[in-house]
């Protein structure tokens, strides 16, 4: 009877595991899975290329992006469903102290690509160029000739850009625009002479210009005046000027990992830094930051 009973009990304790095993998830690999990533809105068209290439090296891989503005991808990452945020600025030093405080863990970030802030204009002004006290007085309210327009008027990352960087921490003017996006940017300056926008070059970089020199035919995109020339020359968001610093508009790009385990969101991230995520953010009009320019024509040239 006693071996009977035990016989009895293993045939039981088999078919529990069977039924928990095919009820269970399975478990997360770096190439099996699914992330929720919050997303600074400036860069959805590089970074939904980089997630259709991604997922195509690995099909059981999903990654799903929110895109929205800075703040709220910094707010997205302080709760349990977002592990990974894409924004312009790393975090502080309160902030790192709040995760290791409330998850346990140092979350992990590095630079990715650095990006321009492009000044739009509309089709019909030719060869516009501003030197950077024509843009404050824009945008604090001073210049009145022109309607500026921004992807917002708090939260985004443009907006914080135009005031830390450009404002020096005073408040945008009454009279700057608040657009829903930065496509809506893009289509308010297409529609308004006077109109100048103010959004991340990839928007309006031409994609099927091997250069890099072209951008949208929808607007024009104004010369700003160089940040480092000896002498008094205005410059384009090209790579080149992004890369030299020579454009004075120049933001970083940067990721944010809240993951301790090698899961989707590290795998992604390794994408993001290395040889074909780098060279994608090449092709959006970003320069890539990791790596140097000798391997970037290497790679191209292949």
């Amino acid at each position: 009877m006693k071996g009977k009973g035990i016989l009895i009990g293993s045939i039981l304790l088999g078919l529990l595991a069977g039924c928990a095993s095919k009820g269970s998830k399975p478990q997360e690999t770096p190439t099996n899975g699914t992330i929720n990533i919050s997303v600074d809105e400036s860069f959805k068209p590089v970074i939904d290329s980089q997630i259709k290439v991604f997922e195509s090296s690995y099909p059981d891989v999903h990654i799903i992006p929110h895109y929205k503005s800075e703040a709220e991808c910094f707010r997205d990452l302080s709760t349990d469903s977002t592990r990974m945020v894409i924004v312009t600025r790393s975090l502080s030093k309160d902030e790192e102290k709040f995760y290791v405080d409330s998850f346990h863990l140092t979350p992990t970030e590095g630079p990715l690509a650095y990006d321009a802030i492009a000044v739009l204009v509309h089709p019909g002004v030719k060869d516009s160029i501003f030197d950077m006290t024509e843009i404050r007085d824009m945008l604090s309210g001073k210049d009145t000739q022109h309607q500026p327009v921004m992807d917002g008027l708090s939260a985004t990352s443009t907006v914080r850009f135009a005031i830390d960087s450009i404002l020096k921490g005073q408040p945008l003017g009454k009279n700057v625009k608040a657009a829903e996006s930065s496509m809506a940017v893009v289509d308010y300056v297409a529609n308004n002479p006077r109109a100048v926008g103010f959004i991340g070059v990839s928007w309006v970089g031409d994609r099927s210009d091997p250069a890099d020199t072209s951008f949208s035919r929808k607007v024009n995109v104004a010369a700003v005046e160089c940040a480092s020339c000896l002498a008094r020359t205005y410059v384009r968001p090209y790579q080149a000027n992004i890369a030299w610093k020579r454009y004075p508009m120049v933001r970083s790009l940067y990721y944010i990992l809240k993951e301790n385990y090698s899961g989707v969101g590290n795998n992604f991230a390794n994408f993001l830094q290395y040889e074909r995520g780098q060279l994608i953010f090449k092709r959006a009009y970003l320069w890539p930051a990791r790596m140097t320019a000798e391997q970037q024509s290497v790679e191209m040239s292949k």
